[in-house]
Order: structure tokens, then sequence, then C-alpha cells
């Protein structure tokens, strides 16, 4: 494997994974107090775009990589602005253990 395409996969490992943490959170906990809205719309957003990029060059590492990001992104946002009694039906949907 070319150190370029490990850089690559690496990093997009990296930037996939790193939202897991914090939904899983919420999914647990239900709070949502430390998050800002603000900050997920622009991530949110910037995902999106990434992606249609991606889509508009073909590029399948693009697109997977931004496609999952969005996913779990747009999970936190939407989590932060649902009301506690939404947020807390689909947290138990995600957990029914919890």
């Amino acid at each position: 494997m070319e150190i370029v395409t490990f850089v690559g996969a690496a990093a997009a490992l990296a930037s996939m994974v790193s939202f897991a943490p914090q939904a899983f959170k919420i999914i647990r906990t239900r709070d949502v107090s430390s998050i800002s809205a603000a900050a997920y719309c622009v991530t949110v957003a910037a995902f999106a775009l990434w992606l249609t990029y991606g889509a508009l060059k073909m590029d399948w590492p693009l697109i997977a990589t931004n496609g999952v990001n969005l996913a779990l992104s747009a999970f936190i946002l939407t989590m932060k602005l649902l009301p506690q009694p939404k947020r807390e039906k689909v947290a138990d949907a995600l957990d029914p253990g919890a």
C-alpha cells in the first residue's frame, strides 16, 4: 500500500470514528447540554458540501467517508434540536436496555 493511500485511509477512519463516542454518549445519557448547535450546523453543512464535492467528482472514498460523517453529525445535531421527550424516544429506540 502506498503511503499516500495509507494516510488517506487513516484520516478517513479517524474522521468517521471521532463522532461515534459523542453519538453513543448522547444515546446513553440523553444529555446534549454541552453540544453546540451552531458548531454542529456548520459541521453538518461542511460534510454535506464535501459529500456533494465527492459525488460530483465520483470519488468514492470522499463519498463514503463524508456520508458516514454527515450521518453521525446530523444525528448529533438532530438530538440537540429535539425536545427532551422526543430525544428520550429516539434514545430508547436505539438503546432499549437503558
